[in-house]
């Protein structure tokens, strides 16, 4: 519907047109997709990177719809193939797009909103650690990636993995960001599942004001990417039953994050 509707052209993804799809995010910027987009939806953005595509993905959509007859030109069909979603693009601008979404009844809304110590040894099921190293944006995105794949590959709850999966996929981008390299060690136990990214940079003089929504530090680049909108941290807050952040000048930041594997408490549409 939303490729015939749009005049769309398919980059990839012919074979699951017919997807169900239950909103549409229009943004570039994709801390903001993470923080609010809900599952089986999909995104509307100009913003023609990889980055888009995985946080997509991240956020279990359905797929993405490139607008102005943008085409990603950095892997990101590839990584779109591998990870079944639908890649679209089409010459309409974002207004445009979304006025002849709004007129689709019934299915699709015109949902543009913006906007550690390890357990003992014999409760780990798993224990793996990832490396990301800074300014590499072409592969940022990856370890997240794998951490997702991992998790639904052992059965966990499709809401832990979300939320799992978008808390370490934000960690890593302010790893490609603001550090030079990082190690991510994922620990999945019965009860519970530890994400920690230790890394070497700069560091963070006020962890506090960091952890406020709206606060960055981010390059007109890194802007340009879609991210430094000042979500990471508080996304990160926002989808995790606990995090502790420690940061020294000159030697790096360590974000311990904590999933409770049975709690079935958290909404994914509202504020822990």
């Amino acid at each position: 519907m939303i490729q015939k509707i749009l005049g769309a052209t398919v980059i990839e993804g012919e074979d699951r047109l017919d997807a169900d799809v239950d909103f549409v995010y229009a943004s570039d910027l994709m801390s903001d997709v993470l923080a609010f987009g809900k599952p089986n939806s999909a995104l509307l953005t100009g913003l023609a990177t990889q980055q888009a595509v995985i946080s997509a993905h991240m956020a279990e959509f359905k797929g993405v719809v490139f607008i102005r007859g943008k085409r990603p030109k950095d892997g990101a069909e590839k990584f779109a193939r591998e990870n079944n979603l639908v890649m679209l693009t089409t010459d309409l601008d974002m207004y445009d797009a979304c006025v002849k979404i709004d007129s689709i009844d019934g299915k699709s809304g015109s949902g543009a909103q913006r906007g550690a110590i390890l357990p003992k040894r014999e409760d780990i099921l798993l224990n793996q650690e990832f490396h990301v190293e800074g300014s590499d944006f072409a592969k940022a995105g990856m370890a997240s990636t794998q951490v997702k794949s991992m998790l639904k590959k052992i059965g966990v709850d499709p809401k832990l993995v979300r939320r799992v999966a978008i808390s370490t996929f934000e960690g890593e981008m302010n790893v490609v960001m603001h550090a030079v390299r990082a190690t991510i060690f994922l620990v999945i136990t019965p009860k519970f599942i530890e994400v920690i990214i230790d890394d070497e940079g700069k560091g963070i003089p006020d962890v506090a004001l960091a952890m406020e929504s709206g606060f960055t530090t981010a390059t007109e680049e890194m802007r340009a990417m879609g991210f430094g909108s000042g979500m990471g941290l508080p996304n990160i807050k926002k989808n995790t039953d606990e995090v502790n952040v420690t940061s020294e000048i000159g030697i790096g930041t360590r974000v311990w994050m904590k999933f409770l594997v049975n709690d079935h408490n958290a909404d994914e549409g509202e504020e822990n």
